[in-house]
């Protein structure tokens, strides 16, 4: 199963909207097959891994990231496929959320006499796919907050210098989620004092570019810039108060601009997230800055939280703080967070935290 989930990260940036998934055929104790899916109308990755096993398929048992589909789409189910190459024992991670799947495949497979074992990695197998299944369920994306700070905080000295907080292998990950992510988002002030680009920048990536989404409410950032250099495509979140000049400026860019309303913050972002997942982003990734950060968190939006925290310290009270805002008035109103996992990146460390996780 480890193993199948490796091979599913390969379809990072190609599988979407489909989910990533990995497959792995065994037989008498080897690996006699192995697929991924690399997007709509390829080989799903059981597909995949048949072919490559051909006749030694028959008695194996084949282990998937996620329950293989039932129904038609641009490519026939899977289940009928698995069951017909004789495989003898079926081992999943995860149930597949989509309602037209969710165990009608697992069915079909007892039914054709095959052994079905579910659940085997699930934690690692639904964290694969948790913007296919939040979509599906819901029509809106998986929103993952990501911050970079000093060990005390900051993400940024006093000068607004902040380039690097933390190290190559810690902006090496941030760029995994990235290419996880269908959109990438930035508030005016990120996009005015860092000049971001938001793309994806690992070396062989060969997935797609997440959209990058400018949060201006007032229309203070310009129609120029890396966000509006043509290496993805780019959307403004922004509302009636953004004058003409600046609509017209962003669309000129090449920028599809969303005028949405308004909340106390600026863009309503519960707003935001529905047009976002009437485009078929399944994920968005809230990136810059610590404004946004709190406008997302406040409004009760983060699904998961991903803090890199680097090995220095900034200090100053001047200095910007990884998450900003009015904050809570008190910490008996503090948001609940629950700590996934704690992992050391080089000299920095990577804090992965489920936020709202009663939903």
């Amino acid at each position: 199963m480890a193993r199948a989930l490796e091979l599913a990260r390969r379809g990072l940036g190609l599988a979407a909207p489909n989910p990533m998934v990995g497959a792995v055929l065994v037989r008498d104790g080897r690996i006699v097959g192995e697929g991924w899916h690399e997007g709509p109308g390829t080989d799903h990755a059981e597909v995949a891994a048949l072919r490559r096993a051909g006749e030694l398929a028959r008695g194996a048992t084949l282990y998937v990231t996620l329950e293989p589909c039932s129904h038609q789409g641009r490519t026939p189910p899977c289940a009928p496929a698995v069951a017909a190459a004789g495989v003898a024992r079926l081992v999943a991670a995860a149930r597949d959320p989509n309602p037209t799947v969710d165990g009608r495949g697992f069915a079909v497979l007892r039914e054709a006499g095959v052994r079905v074992e579910a659940g085997v990695g699930a934690p690692e197998g639904r964290d694969l796919i948790a913007g296919f299944a939040k979509h599906v369920r819901s029509g809106l994306p998986f929103v993952t907050l990501k911050t970079a700070s000093s060990l005390d905080g900051k993400a940024a000295a006093r000068d607004g210098s902040s380039r690097w907080i933390t190290g190559e292998a810690a902006r090496r990950d941030a760029h995994e989620l990235r290419a996880e992510a269908g959109a990438v988002a930035a508030g005016a002030g990120t996009v005015l004092a860092d000049d971001p680009s938001l793309t994806v920048r690992l070396e062989g990536y060969r997935g797609r570019q997440p959209v990058r989404v400018v949060v201006d409410a007032s229309g203070r950032t310009p129609g120029g810039g890396r966000v509006h250099d043509g290496a993805a495509r780019t959307v403004v979140a922004t509302t009636v108060r953004a004058p003409g000049p600046a609509r017209a400026a962003w669309e000129d860019a090449g920028a599809e601009v969303l005028v949405l309303p308004e909340s106390p913050e600026g863009v309503a972002l519960d707003a935001l997230l529905e047009a976002l997942g009437k485009r078929d982003v399944q994920g968005l990734l809230v990136e810059g800055g610590p404004t946004l950060a709190w406008s997302f968190l406040r409004a009760g939006l983060i699904d998961r939280w991903v803090a890199y925290v680097g090995a220095r310290a900034l200090g100053g009270a001047g200095a910007m703080p990884a998450v900003g805002g009015d904050g809570v008035p008190s910490i008996g109103e503090a948001i609940p967070l629950h700590i996934e996992s704690v992992e050391r990146l080089g000299e920095d460390v990577k804090v992965v935290a489920r936020v709202h996780g009663d939903r």
